[in-house]
């Protein structure tokens, strides 16, 4: 069976296309509301828009495979640089939707979340230090010092903005520390503390009135905890939603909680697959992502190097537990965190980030297929 080494693993294009294909349809069916709101009913303007922002994202997926992998160790060292200023500075100022979120863009004028270029960056670190480092990985001041203070900067500067993006970015993180060979003691222990310390800001937040996003943590927190309809508001037109769309939705365009729920087009859009797709459309989407994640772990198994081990794995990790948690969301099991669906929610800069991740994981499948001989090649492909 012939392959082309140059386009990488041909099962993840395919998974990439059809959460696309997806998305363009998803968002032009929730975007309704919105279009009459803020366009004057040009229900077009953000099929449009956002087509040209799946399009330049691909383009960006397709330019970031065609590199060599081992380029991306020395951006991650520079990225890692810049990310920090940049959160410092977005702390200061640039609010939307009352979160410390964004920077805009010059000359484009466009909105830029400067959290997704920090995830992207640490990954790239880290995955740099655990490669380095293996002979010496089981030290304490060897390797999990100098690993654990990027990863506490990065997600202490993005924590105040965006407690659920800090919180998947450190998961993220503790995962590839235990892959990379960490000791687990220590990966336990800081755990642990995570946990402590979790605990009791929940306690903190529960009993006390603060300021800024912890408010609005606090308020998250009780309603997902009540059983009170009032404050659900968002959570109980998801329920609807997915009552609607019963074994095999509604059909395309039908949506009837797309004029009602919040953000349709982004933090629940897996609620108006589910209505108008049903269960069985809402479960291929679930299956995709399964697929990509089966398809990283049986190419790494011919990895070239740990380096590129690491860096698929924490870029698939990420986009996954980003994913699943938005569909957590969408039904009820997790408490609203405004994480988009990767590859599919309306975005801006989010989408070129995300395509680039996977682009990141289609450059090192290039060299797993290329390196890991004929016969093994035909195996992945």
């Amino acid at each position: 069976m012939p392959v082309i080494y140059a386009k990488g693993d041909r099962t993840i294009w395919i998974v990439v296309l059809l959460l696309t294909l997806l998305s363009v349809l998803a968002v032009y069916t929730s975007t309704g509301t919105l279009a009459y709101a803020k366009q004057g009913g040009d229900t077009e303007h953000y099929l449009i828009k956002h087509t040209v922002l799946v399009l330049s994202g691909l383009f960006l997926m397709y330019i970031t495979h065609l590199a060599n992998y081992k380029i991306f160790s020395r951006i991650g060292q520079l990225a890692i640089w810049v990310a920090a200023p940049l959160l410092i500075i977005t702390l200061m100022g640039g609010e939307i939707n009352d979160a410390s979120r964004w920077l805009t863009v010059p000359i484009i004028n466009a909105s830029f979340q400067t959290s997704d270029l920090a995830k992207l960056a640490l990954i790239m670190y880290i995955a740099r230090l655990l490669s380095r480092k293996q002979e010496q990985i089981k030290e304490f001041k060897g390797a999990f010092l100098p690993l654990l203070l990027p990863i506490f900067v990065t997600c202490g500067l993005i924590l105040p903005a965006n407690f659920s993006t800090a919180a998947l970015l450190f998961l993220t993180s503790m995962v590839l520390l235990f892959i990379g060979r960490v000791n687990i003691k220590y990966i336990l222990a800081l755990a642990g503390v995570g946990v402590i310390a979790f605990a009791l800001f929940i306690l903190v937040a529960l009993n006390f009135d603060l300021p800024g996003r912890i408010g609005t943590w606090k308020a998250r927190i009780e309603n997902f905890s009540s059983e009170k309809t009032e404050g659900n508001y968002q959570s109980e037109q998801a329920k609807i939603a997915i009552a609607n769309g019963g074994l095999i939705g509604m059909g395309p365009g039908k949506s009837e909680q797309r004029n009602f729920l919040p953000h349709p087009y982004s933090d629940f859009i897996f609620a108006i697959i589910l209505e108008e797709g049903g269960i069985l459309l809402g479960s291929f989407v679930v299956l995709l992502y399964l697929i990509l994640f089966l398809r990283v772990i049986r190419m790494i198994k011919y990895s070239p190097q740990s380096f590129a081990t690491f860096l698929a794995v924490g870029c698939t990790l990420m986009l996954l537990f980003q994913a699943f948690i938005n569909m957590a969301v969408a039904v009820n099991l997790f408490p609203v965190t405004g994480q988009a669906l990767p590859l599919v929610s309306m975005g801006g800069t989010s989408i070129w980030f995300t395509s680039i991740s996977i682009g990141i994981i289609l450059c090192v499948s290039r060299f797993c297929l290329k390196d890991g001989g004929k016969e093994e090649a035909d195996e992945i492909a």
